[in-house]
């Protein structure tokens, strides 16, 4: 997503042209989502209020046993059972105290990691990560992530951007039930909303978007998508709840707009980080997307992550064919 924004902002640039920001956002009250909003009810969950369900307890149960039919010579025996291989068998299990939950939770709530994002040496914006309360989602306590991006004062004048995107994680299974993305520049306003079934293994989205050329265009789509698959914009926290080590591989499912790919990524090293919010013992990463046994995109992609318990996303680079995207931490809140 920063990505294309920034690629699409230094075009812009070179043709000097100026427009203003959220040309079109009147227009945004036109778009509704009915069909997400019936299979979707999402209730934001102040701090200070108890109104979670309660936690499952499922995983504080002793491991299951067989009974073994009384004989003459023994009153009772049971056997063991194993306990159940965390799935999909594509992530690695280790660092994790059951199935799904992680032993050591990385996210707190009201944690913000905010980034200078820079292209050819030009801050173009600035990217937020949030952990926001957490929300209740169709009856299940659900993460609530939260990624910002806008444009800086200067970008702004050829290219203006403020998008915002929550995306809603079960805190049970990590994955990913909703999302809700809103996108504002110079030639459109956009809203795009999905859901992911995973008891039928399908996923929904719904896009709405205005343009001065074409005016109001929807899109809708529908595929099948595979367990436990994170979305685009999940992936990001998700990536944090793995135990790095140099030399380590892990990997997870992406489902987005039709597509199941499988995120991938490497442990190249430690360092010490310099950074504007401060110097940092980390590990970076070199991930890479896979679809159909191929690499999706040949350009290298690198991810800085804090060295602990709390893995914050410190630093992104992505190498372009005319110099590099760098996003960068300058302040970090860690919440509690």
């Amino acid at each position: 997503m920063i990505k294309k924004i920034l690629v699409v902002a230094a075009i812009a640039l070179f043709t000097f042209s100026c427009s203003s920001l959220l040309k079109y956002e009147k227009r945004a009250a036109e778009f509704k989502t009915e069909e997400f909003d019936k299979k979707v009810k999402i209730v934001e969950v102040e701090e200070t209020k108890e109104e979670l369900p309660p936690e499952p307890v499922a995983e504080k149960k002793p491991i299951a046993v067989k009974k073994v039919k009384k004989t003459k010579r023994t009153k009772k025996a049971v056997i063991p059972l194993q306990p159940l291989v965390r799935q999909p068998d594509i992530e690695d299990s280790e660092g994790f105290a059951n199935q799904r939950r992680p032993l050591v939770d990385p996210f707190k709530v009201g944690e913000k990691i905010t980034h200078a994002v820079s292209y050819l040496g030009a801050q173009a914006a600035k990217l937020s990560l949030s952990v926001k309360p957490y929300a209740v989602v169709n009856g299940k306590k659900n993460y609530n992530f939260s990624i910002d991006v806008k444009t800086s004062s200067f970008f702004s004048r050829v290219y203006a951007v403020d998008d915002q995107v929550q995306t809603y994680v079960d805190f049970e299974t990590l994955a990913p039930g909703a999302f809700k993305m809103d996108f504002k520049d110079w030639a459109q306003v956009k809203e795009a909303r999905a859901y992911f079934d995973f008891d039928n293994l399908k996923a929904d989205y719904w896009e709405h978007r205005y343009t001065e050329k074409n005016g109001h265009e929807e899109k809708k789509l529908n595929w099948t998508i595979l367990p436990y698959s994170q979305n685009i914009f999940s992936a990001i926290f998700y990536m944090r709840v793995f135990q790095w080590s140099v030399g380590k591989e892990c990997s997870f499912r992406v489902a987005d707009m039709e597509k199941n790919v499988v995120f991938k990524a490497k442990a190249l090293e430690k360092v010490k980080l310099n950074t504007d919010a401060g110097e940092f013992d980390a590990i970076k990463l070199k991930a890479e997307v896979v679809t159909r046994g191929k690499l999706s995109n040949a350009s290298d992609f690198f991810i800085w992550l804090s060295d602990d318990a709390r893995k914050y996303v410190l630093r992104i680079e992505v190498k372009l064919p005319i110099g590099s995207l760098v996003s960068e931490v300058i302040e970090l809140k860690e919440g509690k």
